[in-house]
């Protein structure tokens, strides 16, 4: 049996700030235009714009949390977004996390206050109000109070910020040209559509800004982008359990690796899955074919589509003789070949289940009108 399994790695690259920029206070982010990058500055005016590592997902409009920022004190989301500078405040609005994992963030300025959301190590976001050794916060979609002994301030968090932050430069053309070589004559890398950003890697000063492009080094025009410091925010709870729905959801379609079968295996398993699941979702077929491979895989059963399927006490379809009958007649249906053969791709909509029967009560995933676990 020849088997066959799908990896896929991401890379991650570090990347250091390399320049700072006096930039203004507004509720849309620090942004600034590249060309007036030109020299570096403290961040004390604090930050509003944080880029975060995972997209959104969706948003539970009844949840805590949701229900918490959006009642935010107009007076807050006043002083949030006024526009500000060094001279005008003696207090940064930046505020940083400081601990190795996760902050909790909490309803009120209490421990036992209903928690809607974390910060996570090397998260930031801006100052709303603070009182009695706790600190109410905004980063992102995330709205509470954390305390003061798990959070940096001022020139602590903006040092912490120069350190994990990053320029990103964002594409104001519908088709920027990323060069070999800060010249119009050079080589084109690739091409940035609208809003498509990259990580700033230096402002040269001369009308050109280097940025990383598919690790490579590549080279864009300052006039055509904008470019603004970020760092990365935190989770509401309605966000967190969004993701790992997706994430559980992904992980039951995860390719469980190829299985050899001849053109009477795959017809065996088509007429068994229409057997069993003939009036079912197109899912629920695959999800029965799944359960098959999944068996011929684990040593707990025997290593054959055949020696699975009319194993004692197992698929009734097949012990009764009503398997054998649909395929010598024939008459097996398309979508049940096309679900037999994604199943022996490796396709699974049920993750690595080894049974299924009538949905009855039992926990398990339902699809349609069987549960499988």
């Amino acid at each position: 049996m020849n088997k066959t399994t799908r990896l896929s790695v991401g890379k991650l690259r570090p990347f250091f700030v390399l320049g700072l920029v006096l930039v203004l206070f507004t509720s849309n982010g620090l942004t600034v235009n590249a060309r007036n990058n030109n020299g570096v500055s403290d961040i004390s005016v604090g930050i509003s714009s944080i880029i975060s590592p995972v997209s959104p997902l969706g948003m539970d409009y009844d949840a805590t949390e949701v229900i918490v920022a959006s009642n935010v004190d107009k007076s807050d989301k006043a002083s949030v977004a006024s526009t500000v500078s060094t001279e005008e405040t003696t207090e940064s609005r930046l505020v940083m996390s400081n601990v190795s994992k996760t902050l909790n963030i909490r309803e009120n300025p209490d421990e036992d206050s209903t928690k809607v959301g974390v910060l996570y190590k090397d998260c930031g976001g801006k100052i709303l109000s603070r009182e009695n050794g706790w600190t109410k916060l905004q980063s992102g979609d995330l709205v509470g109070w954390a305390k003061d002994e798990y959070l940096l301030f001022d020139e602590d968090a903006q040092n912490a910020a120069s350190e994990v932050g990053k320029q990103i430069v964002t594409s104001l053309s519908s088709a920027l040209n990323v060069r070999k070589e800060p010249s119009e004559d050079a080589e084109v890398l690739g091409v940035l559509t609208e809003k498509v950003f990259v990580d700033m890697i230096e402002d040269l000063g001369n009308g050109w800004i280097s940025v990383d492009y598919n690790d490579e080094t590549g080279y864009v025009q300052s006039e055509y982008v904008t470019t603004e410091f970020k760092i990365d925010q935190g989770e509401t709870i309605a966000a967190i359990k969004i993701r790992e729905e997706a994430a559980k959801k992904a992980a039951l379609k995860k390719n469980q690796g190829a299985v050899a079968a001849d053109a009477d295996e795959l017809k065996l398993l088509a007429a068994l899955i229409q057997c069993e699941a003939g009036n079912q979702p197109y899912e629920g077929r695959v999800a029965v074919g799944a359960v098959v491979l999944n068996r011929v895989r684990s040593g707990a059963y025997p290593n054959t589509i055949y020696s699975v399927i009319y194993a004692s006490g197992q698929f009734t379809p097949a012990l009764n003789g009503t398997v054998a009958k649909v395929y010598n007649s024939g008459k097996i249906y398309d979508m049940n070949y096309q679900a037999a053969q994604a199943a022996l791709n490796g396709e699974t909509t049920v993750g690595s289940a080894l049974h299924f029967r009538r949905a009855n009560g039992r926990e398990g995933i339902i699809i349609g009108a069987h549960v499988f676990w």
